[in-house]
């Protein structure tokens, strides 16, 4: 069974980054944009404008609950078929692959119904209550939303699948057909039936359904890895190995939720203290501009992400198969294509804030608007390019199979440092503490992974188990 993907044991590490990892970033990037691009319409919408930019960020953080349980599945299931595969073990790749359909399935539906009954409660808790009318726009948004959490969760879960089954291409395709109706129906619903966050809603779902038919159907005809109907059965040794393996994929997205949580609170609570923000007419602007340069990051960590998580079939196959200088080589480019990735976002940041914000309309807003967004964005993303180096630590240790270790980092990074900042700092800083929070846990981490990366690579120069 894993004599097509001998390759990934013999073929040039440079060419199967780009093989690999370049339909991951564009899947990331594609998957990524549907939020963002509900964002700019709606920005750009007069009669929805901050408000329902700020309704947009309180819900973005419930997507992302959604999608870090589906990484965890399909991430932990492609570490774990990749090592299989380097194993020559067919069988519990396919077992994985039949666990991690019936998990995201149960789970997707369980969230939803969450979703649905709670939405009041889980609003307030992200902030949502900062304006009667963010309130609103937030409550109409969420709930077509959460009708569309089984098919979005399917999709992002079933495409690290389809990259571990030997296909990248396909699960680029199929998360680039769904945004690409996502794009072209938001503009329809928004502006030309005025449906406003419903409507952005309705375009997002419309798209993820679509991902999700394609996933559905490439599952039906998998090349290396076709589950039969026994595979489907739950075999707890498996899904347990496999959701480990996924756990720093789904704490890197979680904790982000938290780390959001108490960032959209602090701003709510802080801004409600200044002087400017203070004012019922500019209560939601903080919220709004954290958002939109949350949303900015979100696009270079998906770059980050996809380059480290479309190594992860390449790491895992040759971990397997013994062959650690192949491994050690791939982690070097890797950590030095991620550094040039954050520099080009730190030169955007600082030198360009100003036009990054204008694509999210602010030129319909307050010039308090203006200065607070050029302000959130060279502050909070300073440190973009350890961010980046940090990101990609984690992943890698993960298809290394150091589950541990990965967990670790990940958890200090956005729960001990990204919650705890957040909620410390604006105590001493106000509003520009919230700001603070993110570089100043981003130097941090990056200390600890200094340390985690330099022990990587002794253990890699240790004697191959096979020889090259």
């Amino acid at each position: 069974m894993s004599e097509p993907n001998q390759c990934l044991s013999t073929e040039k590490v440079g060419k199967l980054m780009g093989k690999y990892a370049v339909p991951c970033i564009i899947s990331l990037l594609v998957g990524a944009l549907y939020n963002i691009v509900d964002q700019i319409f709606i920005a750009n919408a007069a009669y929805l404008g901050s408000y329902g930019n700020a309704a947009n960020t309180v819900v973005f953080p419930l997507t992302v609950v959604a999608l870090a349980i589906a990484v965890m599945i399909g991430d932990g299931c492609c570490a774990f078929v990749s090592i299989s595969l380097g194993k020559s073990d067919g069988q519990s790749a396919k077992r994985s692959v039949g666990n991690a359909v019936v998990i995201a399935v149960c789970s997707s539906l369980v969230l939803t119904a969450l979703y649905l009954i709670f939405s009041d409660q889980i609003i307030g808790m992200f902030g949502g209550t900062v304006s009667e009318e963010t309130f609103r726009h937030s409550k109409e948004y969420f709930f077509y939303i959460s009708l569309g959490i089984p098919f979005y969760m399917f999709g992002q879960a079933m495409n690290p699948i389809i990259r571990a089954d030997g296909n990248p291409k396909f699960a680029m395709v199929s998360t680039l057909a769904g945004a690409v109706a996502n794009i072209i129906l938001d503009p329809i619903f928004i502006f030309t039936f005025r449906w406003g966050m419903m409507g952005a809603a309705v375009a997002t779902v419309i798209g993820q359904i679509i991902t999700a038919v394609l996933a559905i159907w490439y599952l039906l005809n998998m090349k290396l890895i076709r589950p039969a109907k026994a595979d489907y059965s739950i075999d707890r040794k498996i899904s347990g190995r496999t959701l480990l393996l996924g756990m720093t994929s789904f704490l890197s997205q979680i904790s982000l939720v938290a780390a959001m949580a108490a960032i959209n609170n602090m701003l709510r609570k802080y801004g409600a203290l200044d002087a400017v923000f203070g004012q019922a007419q500019y209560a939601q602007i903080p919220m709004a501009v954290v958002g939109i340069v949350m949303k900015f990051f979100q696009i270079v960590i998906s770059i980050v992400v996809g380059m480290a998580a479309g190594c992860i079939p390449v790491v895992g196959f040759n971990m397997g198969a013994g062959k650690k200088g192949r491994v050690k080589e791939l982690f070097t480019k890797l950590l030095i294509s991620e550094a040039i990735v954050g520099a080009v976002g730190f030169v955007l940041v600082e030198f360009f804030p100003q036009q990054l914000i204008s694509i999210f309309g602010a030129a319909n807003e307050s010039v308090y608007y203006t200065e607070f967004a050029l302000k959130s964005f060279r502050i909070y993303l300073c440190m973009i390019v350890l961010a980046c180096i940090n990101k990609a630590c984690f992943i890698f240790l993960q298809a290394m199979g150091k589950a541990a270790a990965s967990t670790i980092l990940s958890l200090i990074r956005e729960v001990v440092f990204g919650v705890g900042f957040a909620l410390l700092l604006p105590a001493f800083f106000g509003l520009d503490g919230v700001l603070y929070s993110m570089p100043t846990s981003d130097v941090l981490t990056f200390i600890v992974a200094v340390l985690l990366i330099v022990g990587t690579f002794k253990e890699l120069n240790r004697k191959e188990v096979n020889t090259l």
